[in-house]
């Protein structure tokens, strides 16, 4: 696999399908039906419009009062001039998401959305550092989160992984911090650590290589962070904490060596193309090099990244993956599936998934991968 991401030509046009723009209503009710698996999902960036609403006028926040208005400030401009535009959407649902019960209903009504699309399986990640404003502790707004996702993932039969997330912005030694108290809650389902926020103010992970450090003490898998700003350069420099997957990452299709290393190593770029094109790493959609690095063999899974900050459900991320990048719905297929081997759970967790998901697809066609 190595030699085939370093033999492949530059050209990324070179061996890939034309989009496919025309509508398919068969096609677009397979991709409602598939069961589907999302590894890249921030919960702060996909609240629903009228619980923000709701939120604002009960915890008495500055906030729109309509839903036109609601909408217009939690939904990102398509694109943002820099991915720091970007992360400005983030400042409302934060405002609104400093209590337990907050955190909790959010956290719920998420993972109800997502059954609703089909998503069988779901990593959710948050920043629990940025939710202490008003005086919840670390430990009070985690067990908010985890209640709320045990509860849905209950009621909806979904398997829900929690992911927590450090900001690049913040005091290492307060990371550290927050990695020994995420830790106390792996048994109840929060299995990873993450690093996130302002690459171009903040481009070295490795200040916070302590913090890494004791989430893996913890027994956390480890993510992070990197090339919505900075291109390669900065996928390179996130390899420095030893990532078992980058967050993003569309920038290493522009250096063969790079993705040669990917595969070696095996890290997994978990993609989110309308939020890429949305922040400015790739020019378009159609642009995304997403088809050119899973035909290459460097290992991918698709997401959306916000549900709400980029207006978008998983199964209008795979629309948009089959008709604006020519991707094919056996490439679809084979991202969507291969989600369950590098997911934050254990095998007695993923078994019956990738079970479920095999019986779903034996009698379609389609789904199977092109013969030679």
């Amino acid at each position: 696999m190595r030699e085939r991401a370093l033999d492949m030509p530059r050209d990324r046009s070179i061996g890939t399908c034309a989009p496919n723009p025309a509508v398919d209503p068969a096609i677009d009710r397979l991709l409602e039906a598939m069961p589907k698996a999302e590894l890249h999902l921030h919960l702060d960036g996909s609240l629903r419009i009228g619980t923000a609403l709701e939120l604002a006028r009960s915890r008495g926040v500055d906030a729109p009062t309509t839903w036109r208005g609601m909408y217009q400030a939690l939904v990102a401009p398509m694109p943002c001039r820099d991915q720091a535009e970007l992360l400005r959407a983030f400042d409302l649902p934060i405002a609104l998401m400093q209590d337990a019960e907050a955190l909790e209903r959010i956290t719920a009504e998420l993972v109800e959305s997502k059954a609703a699309e089909g998503v069988r399986y779901v990593e959710i990640r948050w920043g629990p550092l940025l939710h202490v404003a008003r005086g919840m502790s670390l430990a009070e707004g985690i067990e908010a989160v985890m209640h709320g996702a045990e509860v849905a993932a209950a009621r909806t039969n979904t398997v829900v992984r929690l992911i927590c997330t450090a900001l690049r912005s913040h005091d290492p030694d307060g990371n550290v911090r927050l990695a020994e108290t995420a830790s106390r809650f792996r048994a109840r389902g929060l299995t990873g650590w993450d690093l996130a926020g302002d690459e171009a103010a903040f481009p070295d992970p490795s200040l916070h290589a302590r913090s890494f450090a004791a989430a893996r003490a913890g027994g956390l898998r480890i993510t992070a962070h990197a090339g919505e700003w900075g291109g390669a350069a900065q996928i390179r420099r996130a390899l420095q904490v030893d990532p078992e997957r980058i967050a993003h990452g569309p920038g290493a299709a522009d250096d063969p060596a790079l993705m040669a290393e990917l595969i070696a190593r095996g890290v997994c770029l978990d993609l989110c193309p309308t939020s890429n094109a949305q922040s400015g790493s790739v020019a378009s959609i159609s642009a995304h090099p997403v088809a050119w690095l899973h035909r290459a063999g460097v290992p991918v899974t698709l997401s959306t990244d916000d549900t709400t900050v980029s207006d978008i459900s998983l199964t209008d991320e795979y629309g948009r993956a089959l008709r604006a990048i020519g991707m094919t719905l056996a490439e679809l297929w084979a991202i969507d599936r291969f989600a369950l081997d590098v997911a934050f759970a254990d095998e007695a967790t993923l078994a019956p998934l990738r079970v479920e998901f095999d019986a779903w697809a034996a009698g379609i066609p389609e789904l199977a991968p092109a013969a030679g």
